[in-house]
């Protein structure tokens, strides 16, 4: 890992998306829909319904609002057929970014996409120019101080695919995922509790930047997550703070 602290920046991270309650519960409400409709309303039985259901829990989404977003998805409740569509492109520094959408208008999507990277320095690529840089996998981050050899014993025996060890002190444990609710519940189960925790596209490598790219590269990102259809962002990009 590189000098700057993996642990400050997903801290970093978390608050941004804390300072955007409000579209982070229309975005996991879609996600939920969405779940449900491709497998079922009951979580126990559909994994991606269980992970936007736990995500939307740990953003404190009222109870009802879930309910209704799987019934939605179920057809109990009238609501919006969604399309699931991934876009791929360049940020500042040729940092790699894929932008992940659900949107009932792929016009207008596409659109809003295009010009959010054009107006930020960046520009929006085929399918699949960026997307050999990123591994699909489920990850858990935890905080700095905790007991290292318990925590990776306890993954190994859990199935997890790797543990990564940050120069920060903090704990990356990397999984499959479709064994990444396996995993995450065999370490609850044993005590540990990750600060962060999702099925996500992990850069096999990082672009650092600093000073103008960085702030260039956040208003960028920042105007990305701004689209309404927009549900993931992922980048190999990572600035200082």
């Amino acid at each position: 890992m590189a000098g700057h602290s993996k642990w400050a920046n997903i801290q970093h991270r978390k608050g941004r998306q804390d300072e955007k309650r409000g579209a982070a519960f229309s975005r996991v409400a879609k996600e939920i829909t969405v779940a449900a409709r491709m497998g079922g309303g009951d979580p126990a039985f559909n994994p991606r319904l269980r992970l936007a259901v736990d995500k939307a829990k740990g953003q404190n989404m009222p109870k009802d609002k879930i309910d209704n977003a799987i019934k939605k998805g179920t057809g109990e409740l009238e609501g919006v057929e969604y399309v699931e569509i991934r876009y791929e492109g360049y940020g500042i520094g040729g940092a790699a970014v894929m932008v992940d959408c659900l949107t009932d208008n792929k016009t207008r999507t596409v659109a809003e996409v295009r010009h959010a990277f054009n107006k930020h320095g960046g520009n929006m690529g085929t399918d699949g120019c960026v997307a050999f840089q990123f591994k699909h996998c489920g990850q858990m981050v935890f905080a700095p101080g905790i007991d290292e050899a318990a925590l990776m014993d306890a993954a190994i025996e859990a199935g997890a695919e790797d543990v990564v060890n940050n120069e920060d002190g903090s704990i990356e444990i990397l999984t499959d995922p479709t064994e990444f609710i396996t995993v995450k519940d065999a370490l609850d189960a044993a005590g540990f509790k990750p600060e962060f925790a999702e099925v996500t596209m992990k850069p096999e490598a990082e672009t650092e930047l600093a000073g103008d790219d960085a702030i260039k590269m956040q208003k960028l990102l920042d105007a990305l997550e701004g689209l309404d259809d927009v549900q993931e962002i992922y980048t190999t990009a990572v600035m200082d703070e």
